[in-house]
């Protein structure tokens, strides 16, 4: 077996979990290659029993023949990792290093239990789907897709902005609001959340449209078919906007028309015996602590 490892920076506190980490896959005789950047990090830290690879892009990555990848840090590492994923079908799982974490929801403390059901095929793989971004300036090149969420936002006025929204070619409705947000279920625990947004449950098939501090009163989140395609016409008085894709972010002219649908590509995430999305959210979001319980 051979798994790729991505992160990013983090505390000292994590420094013994991640060296057991790097132990565990050595103890296993598993082959190890790390992105290149995040090597430099943890060589610094850590210590190596065996050379490790160190890869530098998706095309470095699908060279080296990886069978897993993990993802050290919080949700928006792993939002990275999948740049390097893309459409070579490597399943992910996400270690938490980070806060929250609901899709990159491994316990440092629960790393042994994880491998342990990797080398064991005791895991599930969760197919997650992606959003993608069409533009005829083709704003986001190659990486037009997104595994959390499409935000579009005001950029450098403190006046709301006008979407006009529409569902299949009918239209849906015109926001008046800061911005917008189209996320899958896999982001609607994320900005969709915090903009009052339900939470989806991943694999039924749907995307959630949320507005950001609307003025019209009596919008609502609505959740649409995941077949659906989105475009979106934006009224800005500076004639600037943002849209992100995840963590990544542009300003586009607001005479550009935003098409949005469903990815042809999936990302497939890793879940270990006991770690379902229904669990991760009942302790992420402490349901059910209740003295009453």
């Amino acid at each position: 077996m051979k798994i790729a490892l991505f992160g990013t920076v983090f505390s000292e506190h994590f420094d013994k979990y991640i060296q057991h980490l790097i132990k565990k896959l050595e103890a296993e005789k598993i082959d190890i290659v790390i992105e290149d950047s995040f090597y430099t990090f943890l060589k610094g830290r850590l210590r190596f029993k065996f050379d490790v690879e160190t890869f530098k892009d998706s095309v470095d990555l699908k060279d080296k023949k990886v069978d897993i990848l993990f993802s050290i840090g919080g949700d928006g590492t792993l939002l990275k990792a999948i740049t390097f994923i893309k459409k070579t079908n490597v399943p992910i799982m996400g270690i938490n290093t980070g806060r929250l974490g609901f899709i990159s929801s491994i316990p440092p403390d629960q790393i042994d239990e994880a491998i342990n059901d990797l080398i064991n095929n005791n895991y599930k793989i969760n197919k997650r789907n992606l959003l993608e971004l069409h533009t005829d300036n083709n704003l986001f090149q190659n990486k037009n897709f997104a595994l959390n969420e499409v935000a579009i936002v005001k950029k450098d006025t403190s006046s709301m902005i006008k979407i006009d929204a529409y569902v299949n070619d009918e239209f849906l409705n015109t926001y008046w609001a800061d911005g917008l947000v189209v996320a899958t279920p896999t982001g609607s625990t994320g900005y969709s959340l915090s903009c009052g947004g339900p939470i989806i449950i991943p694999g039924t098939n749907n995307f959630v449209i949320t507005p950001i501090a609307q003025h019209n009163l009596n919008v609502r989140p609505i959740v649409i078919d995941n077949n659906s395609v989105i475009k979106l016409k934006v009224e800005d008085r500076d004639k600037l906007a943002l849209v992100s894709l995840d963590s990544c972010s542009r300003a586009f002219d607001s005479s550009v028309e935003l098409v949005i649908k469903k990815a042809k590509f999936t990302i497939n995430l890793i879940e270990p015996q006991g770690n379902s999305f229904i669990s991760t959210i009942r302790h992420k979001l402490m349901w059910g602590i209740d003295k009453r319980n």
